[in-house]
């Protein structure tokens, strides 16, 4: 059993020495920059953190082709550095045929969250060279906007139309009031002319009485 896991493991890296290199065709790079995202929580890279990111991306492709039974077997990465990147290439089950680029892409898109929570990292920590974050969904509003501007377009024509029928009314009570205030104006210089005049036919008995004494 023993000699046959071995024969496996064998096998499978050299494979891997064979598909798997720098620059690959179907090829895509992947950098992990754990210590930048935790800091002093950061956890080391090691063989078992490798054997995740296979099961992680084998479990991507199962998703992604509705069940075709990938394994870690069909992760091959390569070019590995202490700083944390590497290349990597699938291969389809029990062959050494690869996965088109196209494919990888739109499954690693697909399980992008939770390739990144495998390793508590984010798009912008745990990057793959072309692979590009995928854009959240524009938020559409509750109101349809063509429904925004109706109402707008609406309530400027109900104010001009209530404009246009108190405009009128407003005239009227300006004139109705300048008009009452020309009587009142009318009134009043009536009122004052006759005191003028009353004041005006008074007989002054003083100077009369005047007048009598100096003849005497």
């Amino acid at each position: 059993m023993l000699e046959k896991i071995l024969l496996l493991l064998s096998l499978s890296f050299s494979v891997a020495e064979e598909l798997c290199k720098p620059g690959a065709a179907e090829g895509y790079k992947v950098r992990f920059s754990i210590k930048t995202a935790l800091g002093d929580q950061a956890y080391p890279w090691s063989k078992n953190e490798m054997f995740l990111f296979r099961a992680a991306l084998a479990f991507a492709m199962r998703d992604y082709t509705n069940g075709e039974e990938f394994g870690v077997s069909d992760i091959h990465p390569c070019d590995e550095t202490k700083r944390v990147s590497f290349w990597f290439v699938v291969t389809r089950p029990n062959t050494t045929d690869l996965v088109d680029k196209g494919t990888v892409e739109m499954a690693i898109k697909k399980s992008r969250n939770r390739i990144n929570g495998a390793f508590l990292l984010t798009d912008q920590t745990l990057e793959f060279d072309g692979i590009y974050p995928t854009l959240a969904a524009p938020v559409s509003p509750d109101t349809p906007p063509w429904l925004i501007v109706f109402g707008v377009v609406m309530g400027a024509v109900s104010v001009g139309i209530i404009a246009l029928l108190a405009y009128p009314l407003v005239q009227r009570k300006l004139k109705k009031n300048k008009d009452a205030d020309d009587e009142d104006s009318d009134e009043e210089t009536g009122v004052k002319t006759a005191e003028i005049g009353a004041n005006d036919g008074i007989y002054n008995s003083t100077f009369s009485d005047d007048e009598r004494f100096t003849q005497i």
